[in-house]
């Protein structure tokens, strides 16, 4: 079963996590400092819920697509690269307190999409335990399209050298996501 995630950034946790338990008629999930996500059945949805500064307004963090399967993900990871979609892959890497592999892409608006499939619990919230839930899906969520994750680190990475990304027209059709970079060829 797939379900798409909604990571909102929330200045008030205790607050939205009671709000949220009442909206959908189900407890958190999985609860860990700075953190809540519920997974909900009906309707299918994975709400993650971070904590941002006190007092702030709740904003969209990222989006995503929970899968039950790594080769979900690759299969998700070829044909968005197929469609000229520029793709950030991360695999066996530490986000959210869980073990995951992932893809990466930006709408044409700079919203930040994953597919992702959730391979163990974690203890942690990131790979080296620093990045709290304020900082690790924020740098994400604000890299710019282009950017590159190292594998295993929920962190911003480097943008692609110039000449390995040129403009190209937007995708045409029915798709929810357009780009406007398409991956040189070799990569």
């Amino acid at each position: 079963m797939s379900r798409v995630q909604l990571a909102l950034r929330v200045g008030d946790l205790q607050g939205s996590i009671e709000f949220y338990s009442k909206l959908f008629g189900v407890e958190p999930a999985k609860l860990r400092p700075g953190y809540a996500n519920f997974a909900i059945a009906e309707p299918p949805l994975k709400l993650v819920l971070l904590e941002g500064e006190p007092g702030q307004h709740t904003v969209m963090d990222h989006l995503g697509v929970e899968v039950t399967s790594s080769d979900q993900v690759t299969d998700a990871t070829q044909r968005l690269a197929t469609l000229g979609l520029f793709t950030a892959v991360e695999n066996d890497t530490t986000c959210c307190y869980a073990r995951q592999d992932k893809v990466w892409v930006h709408g044409p608006g700079q919203e930040p999409w994953e597919v992702y499939v959730v391979k163990a619990d974690s203890a942690t919230f990131a790979a080296d335990e620093s990045p709290t839930p304020a900082q690790c899906c924020a740098n994400q969520a604000a890299a710019p399209a282009g950017a590159i994750e190292e594998p295993g680190v929920c962190a911003e990475g480097p943008p692609p050298p110039p000449d390995e990304v040129r403009p190209r027209p937007p995708i045409s059709g029915r798709g929810l996501m357009r780009s406007s970079v398409t991956i040189a060829p070799g990569r």
